[in-house]
């Protein structure tokens, strides 16, 4: 796919603006033979200073390990991004048309106690009533590992979620 090729859709997304103040997602992980390898939650709190777009991101992972992540995003132009998080190796490239953005970077991998270098090709795409839906392949060396695939909403919004993992009262 070409993200250019979205230019004309809607809803518009734009990152600093659909990210800044508190998101929360959802996640899996399969490998590339279909078996759910992870579940996830995060909590997001973004910051736009109008050129930077920082994302501090709370992961916990249904096995009970947890993570932050914080990325810093600079606005390049009407399109186009750059950013940096701890385990990304280089700058982080993307770019947004329409309702989609693709992302694509490298990144350190933590696995058990090993460490994998994997290159992410990332999709997010804003759907009407402001779900955002992120489908990512995960290679190394052009095989694909698995798909992350996320739904972001905005608590800003007054949306109801579960918090992570919680057992169904009795």
């Amino acid at each position: 796919m070409n993200v250019a090729d979205f230019e004309k859709t809607e809803p518009r997304l734009r990152l600093e603006e659909f990210f800044e103040g508190r998101t929360y997602a959802v996640g899996v992980f399969h490998d590339r033979f279909g078996s759910l390898r992870r579940q996830f939650t995060v909590d997001i709190e973004g910051t736009w200073d109008g050129e930077t777009l920082t994302l501090v991101e709370d992961f916990v992972y249904s096995d009970g390990e947890e993570e932050r992540r914080i990325w810093t995003l600079k606005k390049l132009d009407e399109h186009r991004y750059e950013g940096v998080a701890p385990g990304v190796v280089g700058i982080a490239t993307g770019a947004a048309y329409g309702n989609a953005f693709n992302w694509r970077y490298t990144f350190d991998l933590k696995v058990g106690e090993d460490t994998l270098r994997v290159n992410f090709d990332d999709w997010m795409f804003l759907q009407p009533g402001g779900v955002l839906l992120n489908i990512a392949k995960v290679k190394k060396f052009g095989f694909e590992l698995g798909t992350v695939t996320l739904s972001f909403i905005r608590k800003d919004d007054q949306v109801s979620v579960v918090e992570p993992f919680q057992q169904a009262a009795e």
